[in-house]
């Protein structure tokens, strides 16, 4: 049976292009961009150019690059060196929704006396401006709000938030993970003054990111040792998978707007098809304010993990939320912050489409397998046995 991945917003087949790039340096390129030498000064001349492509696609300056090992430490890096240079106090915003790279590093920050509000979101997974602004206090340092939602797959209102602190004077961070090479992210016309990338959302390597600081934000450093990363991050680079993320970074924006256009084609068959041949089915999130290629729909009666089992075995794999959370038995945090109830948050199933690993002949085909999937595992949920019987009886 042909296997077709449709879990691009967990992880992302590295491109030929980015792999031969990686592969390439990590064979010839052995020199440490720290040293001197001839050997070393070549390996700075890659990383240098590798942050001048992630530079060229955030429309930043290459010194506003700073290279991690993730999205997860360029999120860690830029909400506890805030608090670090606030004298470790003061008060910061977030939403109920954030990636827990953001959520856990709040409440860690919150065990060493940070004050935290976590914003409620609307029905559509998107924040009220209004809230923001009454959750401003003269202590705020930090607002942290996620650009696009990794489960639900919704766009914030990222420049307006950005207009919001800066006019009360708060450093405003976002977590672009899920946004960058889907959408263009300009950080000038943005406003923002931090943005979180990782590259193996992008088909780059794993076990690299960035965090993009405007210039004149002096944060602290956040690892201590050497003087890599302009004595902000230290530890020896990681050449070969900054080179890849380099050529990644520039690839995912080439071809874009058809990219696009072919992922808006597939995903709008799928709502379609499922939201008219499935009863008791709700899409999850704003329709259109979302980013290209995510659909996150919850079945009624229906059990998340039993429902990726069986889609396994029609060979589609696919998520019912955040990879950093799928071995949890608790239901979407996001959707439960979006109101539904846990019954119905339990039996959620993302689809995350990519432009160049997916067809049309994959959304027919799991929306021709989903409807039957549906169906028999309903068939065994008493929850749905008693709601046929009240629907019989009238109650």
């Amino acid at each position: 049976m042909r296997k077709i991945y449709m879990d691009n917003s967990a992880t992302t087949r590295v491109s030929a292009r980015a792999y031969e790039r990686t592969a390439e340096v990590l064979r010839d390129s052995y020199g440490n961009p720290s040293s001197i030498y001839g050997e070393a000064r070549d390996a700075k001349i890659i990383l240098e150019e590798a942050r001048s492509q992630v530079a060229s696609v955030l429309n930043s300056r290459p010194e506003e690059i700073y290279f991690t090992g993730s999205g997860t430490e360029a999120d860690n890096w830029a909400i506890r060196s805030a608090f670090e240079k606030n004298g470790r106090k003061g008060h910061l915003i977030t939403t109920a929704i954030e990636h827990h790279a953001v959520l856990h590093t709040c409440e860690y920050l919150e065990k060493q006396g940070c004050d935290v509000t976590y914003l409620p979101v609307e029905e559509d997974g998107i924040i009220s401006l209004d809230k923001l602004q009454d959750s401003i206090r003269p202590d705020t340092f930090l607002i942290t709000i996620m650009y696009a939602n990794n489960e639900v797959g919704t766009i914030q209102p990222v420049a307006e938030i950005a207009a919001v602190a800066r006019e009360h004077k708060i450093l405003f961070h976002t977590d672009a993970v899920q946004a960058f090479g889907k959408i263009p992210i300009d950080v000038k016309e943005l406003g923002v003054d931090m943005l979180s990338v990782s590259a193996h959302k992008i088909h780059g390597p794993k076990g690299v990111g960035c965090l993009y600081v405007r210039k004149g934000v002096n944060l602290p450093p956040f690892l201590l040792g050497g003087a890599q990363e302009r004595k902000k991050r230290a530890g020896t680079e990681n050449l070969a998978s900054i080179a890849g993320f380099g050529v990644a970074a520039v690839e995912s924006m080439e071809n874009r707007q058809e990219k696009n256009r072919k992922l808006k084609e597939m995903t709008d068959y799928l709502v379609e098809r499922v939201l008219r041949e499935i009863p008791y089915t709700r899409l999850n999130g704003d329709q259109e304010k979302r980013i290209p290629g995510n659909v996150n729909f919850s079945f009624q009666f229906v059990e998340g993990e039993s429902l990726l089992l069986l889609l396994e075995n029609q060979g589609v794999m696919a998520s019912s939320g955040s990879a950093c959370t799928s071995g949890s038995l608790d239901p979407s945090h996001v959707l439960l912050a979006m109101g539904l109830p846990h019954e119905i948050a339990h039996g959620s199933l993302r689809i995350s489409l990519d432009s160049e690993e997916n067809n049309m002949e994959d959304v027919r085909h799991l929306a021709d397998v989903l409807p039957g999937i549906i169906s028999r595992l309903r068939d065994m949920s008493p929850l749905y046995e008693d709601h046929l019987k009240g629907c019989q009886t009238g109650e």
